[in-house]
C-alpha cells in the first residue's frame, strides 16, 4: 500500500499555474513533470491526464517519458529512500545479501513502501563510492563497507527519524 496521493484541488491548480508558465518556454514537458513529481510526489495516471488534457500532449506519450525516466514514479516513495547499491564492487563484496536482508527487515521489496508510508527500497546502481562497497544510504546520507548487521543498525537509526 504504502503513502496515499493528495490530489486536492490546491495541489491541482498549482500543477495547472506551473503548467500555464511552462507552456510560454520551448520543450515545456520535462520541466512540467519535474513539477508535477514536486508537487504530488509522484506522477500517476490521474495527473498525466492533467498534464495532457492542458498541453495536448497524449496521455501514452507523456506515460511512457514518467516510465523511462527514473526520476519520475507513478506511485508516491516513502518519507525515507533507503537504497542499496548493487554496481559491481558492490554486488561482489555481497550488496545481493545485504539487499535481502533489508527486504526482510522492512517486508517490503525493491521499489516497494512499508505500509506505513515511511521508507521506500531501491536497489541502486554504482553511486561512485566503489571504494566503499558495499554501500547503502539513507535520503542523502550513504554508508559504506556494510554488512548485514550493519544494514540493521542503519535502518534501526532511520526508524526514529
Amino acid at each position: 500500500m504504502g503513502k496515499k496521493i493528495n490530489l486536492s484541488n490546491d495541489k491541482k491548480e498549482e500543477l495547472l499555474r506551473e503548467i500555464e508558465e511552462h507552456m510560454k518556454k520551448p520543450g515545456p514537458l520535462m520541466p512540467i513533470l519535474h513539477e508535477a513529481q514536486r508537487i504530488f510526489g509522484c506522477i500517476p495516471v490521474e495527473v498525466q491526464k492533467i498534464v495532457s488534457h492542458e498541453t495536448g500532449v497524449p496521455v501514452a506519450e507523456i506515460n511512457g517519458v514518467v516510465t523511462f525516466y527514473s526520476s519520475f514514479t507513478l506511485k508516491p516513495k516513502g518519507d525515507h529512500i533507503i537504497g542499496v547499491c548493487l554496481g559491481t564492487p558492490c554486488y561482489v563484496r555481497g550488496a545481493q545479501t545485504i539487499l535481502d536482508a533489508v527486504k526482510t527487515n522492512l517486508g517490503i521489496g525493491v521499489n516497494e513502501t512499508t505500509e506505513d508510508g515511511k521508507f521506500t527500497l531501491e536497489a541502486m546502481r554504482c553511486i561512485g563510492t566503489c571504494g566503499m562497497a558495499p554501500v547503502m544510504s539513507v535520503d542523502e546520507d550513504v554508508f559504506g563497507e556494510i554488512d548485514v548487521t550493519k544494514a540493521k543498525k542503519i535502518i534501526s537509526k532511520a526508524r526514529e527519524l
